[in-house]
């Protein structure tokens, strides 16, 4: 909405303009009346809609035709003033005012026109029926108001709808030629249906209507208001109430009822309410709202975008079979003016055996974006209608910022409950396999996908608490791994145990980026089911590892996902979990117990693994 008003009077000499701004500010016809009034500004607090109003007068006698285009050009509205009892100045309007005011522009780009007819005290009927056959021929013309500055008759009326034509105004709602909503008006009132229709039925119920009743205008509506408006649109439409609620053909033909009544400012509220502007776009303030990140903290969902997302999936998941389809999921984002998610999430989290995107994968997806890009996140939430829905001031209340990552070593914990871990090492590895085995990705399936993820996520178990571990594949074209590249929670160094050259460039990157660092390391030996070659490097892998008290090398084969191949996920969480443990305890076969098997049956085991160990050496 605009933060100020500027209005201009235009019109022949001597048919009022002075007087009725003088009228205005001094409650009281001049006795003199000078040739042009200067131009008045009305405090916010004043005016009915609580906006500063500039009222700017013109006088032919006074100002030239080039200051006068100038005015023009600054005016949020035009009232163009006539003298009810001289039909001249009624003729000018359009032969001369209009023309001057809106000749040169586009449909759509015009200046709204009020109508004011003054004098009204010196006339015993209305001019109306004159004035009428002017309005059809000119849409732009908002209002006909008939006044008198001598009585005071209309006046604040007069200015009042001023305002109005500025702060709720008709051209982009509505096409009085054509009688009916504009396309940009449907789009954006088809949404706010859309999220109001809480149980997905196309249908409003009474319960949502008044939902959405108190949300836009604060109270709900009385019981017989309800059935009057239902009436009033059944009489009008022949689908716009069905099972006794309001179809969207019925809200969008209520709205339009509102406007051609002229009562745009109803329609105005519920569109602001739900975050747009005057060209009806959702605002930046809404969609994008302020949350400061510091370096080095990340952004979680909480408790209430989880709430908030868990309601949205039960909504569009109409077959109830804890999973969406393709179609329930453009359902589910028919609210965006784009598809957010593309072909590779598919890839990305885990899906059921039909292809569709399970419950958890739907979470695993929504925590990747709000970890990866926070503001596209808030985005993404700000089309679903989280505010509204939630009676939250913004999308950033669905959202924590995590402590800084120096502070969690300090304390020697986290209270973190997503992690990265970077995937490296040199092409042929098998990397792409070890992240699509995370999701339950095998080898027939990822055949057939036509989009890849950089990224895998899913859920895994950390101290019998889900947390969420997202793996990420850097793409390595070269020796070389910027600092960029190599920052995360924890680093999964990956080589080829049937490739003799393939160990060397973990070795490498391990010295180059993370054997100074806080970052834990794991490495894992690829492809295991194929013979095993000597590494050519100067230690072998174990070596290199208990050199560096580093965790053994952990076995991975995409063909044969045992239990010991899963465990190594866990294995990643527990390492970015307990970052303070880097280069420690972590080098020690109890703590892989405890995270593999449970502190409980490490005293048990304990001796067999030692032996398992020793005849690997």
């Amino acid at each position: 909405m605009k933060q100020d008003v500027r209005i201009l009077l235009l019109g022949e000499p001597k048919v009022g303009k002075t007087s009725l701004i003088m009228s205005l500010v001094g409650e009281e016809f001049p006795e003199e009346v000078p040739l042009r009034a200067e131009e008045i500004t009305i405090p916010a607090d004043v005016t009915p809609e609580k906006v500063p109003t500039h009222i700017v007068d013109y006088s032919e006698r006074e100002q030239t035709d080039e200051v006068l285009k100038q005015e023009i050009i600054k005016a949020n509205v035009v009232c163009v003033v006539y003298d009810v009892t001289k039909e001249d100045t009624i003729d000018k309007i359009k032969t001369k005012w209009i023309p001057l005011v809106n000749g040169e522009a586009e449909k759509g780009n015009k200046v709204p026109i009020i109508l004011v007819g003054n004098k009204s005290d010196l006339r015993s009927g209305s001019s109306m029926e004159t004035i009428l056959p002017i309005m059809n021929q000119f849409p732009e013309i908002e209002t006909c108001v008939e006044c008198s500055a001598k009585n005071l008759k209309n006046i604040s009326e007069l200015f009042y709808y001023a305002q109005k034509a500025v702060l709720h105004p008709t051209a982009p709602l509505y096409d009085p030629e054509d009688k009916q909503l504009k396309p940009l008006c449907v789009q954006a009132l088809s949404r706010i249906f859309c999220i109001s229709d809480q149980d997905n039925d196309r249908i409003l119920s009474d319960a949502e209507l008044n939902c959405f009743q108190k949300c836009c205008f604060g109270n709900p509506l009385a019981p017989q208001a309800l059935e009057d408006v239902k009436t009033v649109v059944w009489k009008n439409t022949s689908d716009g109430v069905q099972d006794n609620g309001l179809t969207l053909n019925g809200f969008l033909f209520l709205n339009t009822l509102f406007i051609q009544r002229g009562r745009h400012e109803t329609t105005w509220t519920i569109l602001r309410k739900f975050g747009y502007d005057d060209t009806l776009e959702l605002t930046d303030n809404y969609l994008y709202p302020e949350l400061r990140v510091p370096m080095s903290c990340s952004t979680e969902l909480n408790h209430l975008g989880h709430q908030f997302l868990q309601r949205l999936f039960d909504k569009y998941d109409e077959d109830k079979d804890s999973a969406l389809s393709p179609s329930e999921l453009r359902n589910l984002f028919s609210v965006f003016p784009y598809m957010p998610w593309g072909a590779e999430v598919y890839t990305a989290v885990p899906t059921t055996d039909e292809g569709y995107i399970s419950y958890q994968g739907y979470l695993c997806q929504w925590t990747l974006s709000a970890y990866l890009d926070i503001h596209r996140c808030l985005e993404y939430l700000g089309y679903l209608g989280y505010p509204i829905l939630t009676e939250q001031e913004s999308q950033t209340t669905a959202v924590t910022v995590t402590r800084e990552k120096e502070v969690d070593l300090e304390k020697g914990q986290t209270q973190r409950s997503v992690f990265l871990c970077k995937v490296i090492g040199p092409r042929g590895t098998g990397k792409t396999a070890f992240l699509q085995a995370f999701v339950g990705q095998n080898a027939a399936v990822r055949h057939h996908l036509s989009a890849f993820s950089p990224y895998t996520i899913n859920m895994v178990k950390v101290s019998n608490q889900d947390k969420y571990l997202i793996l990420y594949e850097v793409d390595v074209e070269t020796a070389f791994l910027k600092a960029s590249d190599a920052s995360c929670d924890v680093a999964c160094l990956m080589y080829d145990s049937s490739d003799p050259h393939s160990f060397e460039y973990c070795a490498s990157i391990y010295k180059q980026h993370y054997m100074e660092s806080n970052i834990p390391c794991v490495l894992v030996a690829s492809k295991v089911d194929l013979p095993e070659v000597k590494q050519l490097h100067g230690m072998n892998p174990a070596e290199f590892c208990y050199k560096h008290r580093l965790p053994p090398p952990l076995p991975f084969s995409s063909l044969s996902l045992d239990s010991t191949s899963k465990t190594i996920y866990t294995k990643l969480a527990w390492a970015a979990a307990y970052p303070h443990l880097n280069g420690s305890d972590m080098s020690n076969t109890s703590f892989w117990l405890r995270v593999t098997l449970g502190s409980a049956v490490v005293a048990v085991l304990g001796f067999a693994i030692y032996r398992a160990f020793a005849r690997q050496k």
